[in-house]
């Protein structure tokens, strides 16, 4: 994408585009370099591939003079200390999901996805013109990190298990790999969670270190092989139901930055998490074939269970909102615009979609 198509497609307009392309403000533009280590393998091309994406965009809407090189999980951050590296100002970006760190304060999950929160639109509605911005940002700002909106997987499944789920009974001692807050859910009932980066999943599935495993969905399932070793596939994620996936900027280096680079970095985030919105929805429908064809056994969650998930994280979620005011806060703010925004989604938008659904052509 060069320069003047990502002014097209982030919006900035004509008049913003004569003023960028006047001299005085090209030869004001100093050249950074800065580093994103992220959450993710490099294999996959959704996640990993939308922080290269963001990365690109910065470049090529600056003449190369705003350069951030990516790195994989692992390469110089472990994956799930993403934060605290951008937090240290050991780098000036990271790429990673807020809810890694809700042992930190439950607050984080907020920034990612809280189990059976919005969904995917209602959950970016809420983040870039409802407070959720603002008021994750004034959370963060503790740690010394602004956040920048960078990508969404949409509603993901609900993970991989060896033996079937019938019962919330099965759930007992069950040693599930399950990101962030959603795993105080399950332990309410009788599940043990286990949080491991995703590149550490498999070897662990493998070896009956774990008896089941979450990640995002389909496709990039499918390029983690968890189908190989766990036969039962189930939905929905009700702990994922949009997670938000953010880019976390050192807040000393985010404030030095001139006006531009900062308008390039959050416009190049909006264009990232665009495009993984998009890349889920291309590529999800047609790893499901691929694994139901090569034996993958798909299930819904019985009702049951659903039902408990519904009261045991309901439950939690009043426990921690009596003692953490940050939790609090967040909490109302998203509650209350997503209890607006689905007394409308359930007028049209989910007529038509469940018409269209019972039409599809499969």
């Amino acid at each position: 994408m060069k320069r003047r198509d990502f002014i097209k497609v982030t919006g900035l307009g004509a008049a913003g585009a004569a003023t960028l392309a006047a001299p005085a403000i090209a030869q004001s533009m100093p050249e950074i370099k800065w580093r994103m280590p992220t959450s993710w393998p490099k294999s996959l091309d959704t996640l990993y591939g939308g922080a290269e994406v963001m990365a690109k965009a910065v470049a090529e809407a600056t003449d190369n003079k705003f350069q951030i090189q990516t790195f994989a999980g692992g390469e110089i951050v472990p994956g799930l200390q993403v934060l605290d590296a951008v937090q240290n100002g050991t780098c000036e970006i990271g790429h990673t999901a807020s809810y890694y760190y809700f042992g930190k304060d439950p607050t984080f999950t907020f920034g990612s996805s809280v189990p059976f929160g919005p969904n995917m639109r209602i959950n970016q509605a809420w983040y870039m013109l409802g407070g959720g911005k603002e008021v994750l940002n004034e959370f963060y700002k503790s740690y010394n990190v602004t956040s920048l909106l960078a990508g969404n997987t949409g509603c993901q499944m609900g993970g991989w298990f060896r033996k079937e789920i019938k019962t919330v009974a099965d759930l007992n001692g069950l040693k599930f790999r399950i990101g962030g807050f959603a795993g105080k859910v399950l332990a309410k009932l009788g599940a043990v969670p286990q949080q491991i980066a995703g590149g550490d999943i498999y070897p662990a599935l493998e070896k009956g270190t774990i008896d089941g495993a979450e990640w995002v969905g389909p496709y990039d399932d499918e390029k983690l092989g968890f189908y190989k070793v766990a036969p039962h596939y189930y939905y929905p994620g009700w702990w994922e139901g949009g997670p938000i996936l953010l880019s976390f900027v050192n807040l000393d280096k985010w404030n030095a930055l001139p006006k531009y680079y900062q308008s390039v970095l959050e416009q190049a985030g909006h264009y990232a998490n665009n495009w993984m919105m998009a890349k889920y929805d291309q590529a999800n429908p047609q790893a499901l074939r691929r694994l139901l064809a090569g034996g993958t056994k798909l299930h819904a969650f019985p009702p049951e269970v659903m039902e408990a998930s519904f009261k045991a994280a309901k439950a939690l979620h009043s426990e921690i909102a009596g003692t953490n005011e940050n939790f609090k806060k967040v909490y109302e703010s998203l509650t209350n615009f997503s209890n607006n925004d689905y007394s409308w989604f359930q007028v049209a938008e989910l007529a038509y979609d469940s018409f269209m659904a019972r039409h599809a052509q499969t």
